[in-house]
């Protein structure tokens, strides 16, 4: 019969409907995005399409914004956030604005269109996250900037492109969903004097239902009050509250971590398009203690309607132990 379930860092309840039957064969596929190399901005030799690079990994020698690179970091064509300009905060009445001084910036992950992180070499996707923690440590030293994290929009419709790229979005304040989990991580950490992502961490390795991956630095999971049909968690097994710092011996097992996901994935569910979020404190080493890295990878299997919308459940139709189940027993390349 359904479960009701709570979400120990949101305290968000989520209903596990089995009764829906949703395993990988009953989702819906997704028509994949058809476009030409010769016209994408983000392919070698087009970099005069996109703007100035402000960050790349290239050959020695080669100029900036031509060919040469294999990571290249540019800023978004169509912003959500600039870092021109001054906050300018005021009040309208009641209400509260400001302008959108951020950071907005485009990660193309190969100069080649076809590959992208599950495809790719576990070398090429280890030189994806020192440009993530290069470009963060970077952005860091500007005292604006409150929060930034990592997000990947893959699949049909997030783009007029397929290019494999991924964004950082810097802003100058904590985000809403940020401020819920260091909410419910903090009263954890008062209460038992230990970190809520390290003991959930320590309860998903012991209990093994919904683990996908594991190794010695970094743990896959469906977590517990999972919103979705196959949603995965990865995160470090060491505390480590800052992503940016991630230590040099820990980029490959990241790497290794992230990519097995994404593969799990799209063997089990061919085509289909996913979501991934990177977590991590924000600029200030007030939550050292009790927040930790992690990124939410979360397929785009269902939607959310009026129900959810109205109370705040989410309907998961695939519990996260048969999830987690599937996901470990698909045989996939190393």
């Amino acid at each position: 019969m359904p479960q009701l379930r709570k979400d120990p860092v949101l305290k968000q309840w989520v209903i596990i409907s089995p009764e829906r039957g949703k395993r990988p064969s009953d989702f819906k596929k997704t028509e994949q995005v058809i476009d030409d190399p010769k016209t994408c901005p983000f392919c070698e030799g087009n970099e005069q399409m996109t703007p100035p690079e402000t960050m790349s990994f290239r050959t020695a020698g080669t100029s900036p914004n031509h060919k040469g690179w294999w990571v290249r970091i540019v800023p978004d064509n169509a912003p959500i956030l600039k870092p021109d300009g001054d906050s300018d905060r005021e009040g309208i009445g009641m209400f509260d604005a400001m302008n959108s001084i951020g950071v907005h910036e485009m990660v193309i992950e190969s100069p080649h269109h076809h590959i992208n992180i599950q495809n790719s070499t576990i070398e090429q996707v280890r030189e994806v996250i020192w440009a993530y923690k290069q470009r963060l440590l970077e952005i860091k030293k500007n005292p604006r900037y409150k929060h930034f994290m990592i997000v990947k929009n893959s699949g049909a419709g997030v783009s007029n492109f397929s290019h494999s790229h991924s964004h950082i979005v810097a802003t100058p304040i904590i985000p809403k969903r940020i401020e819920e989990e260091l909410e419910g991580a903090r009263e954890y950490y008062h209460y038992h004097d230990r970190c809520l992502f390290c003991d959930i961490i320590k309860q998903e390795s012991k209990d093994k239902a919904r683990l996908v991956h594991e190794d010695e630095n970094f743990i896959v999971f469906c977590p517990f009050a999972s919103r979705f049909p196959f949603e995965m968690e990865i995160t470090p097994k060491l505390h480590m509250p800052f992503f940016e710092m991630i230590e040099n011996h820990q980029v490959h097992g990241f790497a290794t971590a992230l990519q097995a996901a994404l593969k799990r994935l799209e063997t089990l569910l061919p085509g289909q398009p996913y979501n991934f979020v990177l977590h991590t404190s924000p600029c200030s080493d007030s939550y050292r203690e009790f927040y930790h890295w992690h990124i939410e990878l979360i397929p785009k299997l269902t939607k959310v309607a009026g129900f959810e919308w109205g109370s705040g459940f989410y309907i998961n139709p695939t519990p996260p132990e048969d999830a987690a189940k599937m996901l470990r027993e698909v045989k996939i390349s190393e």
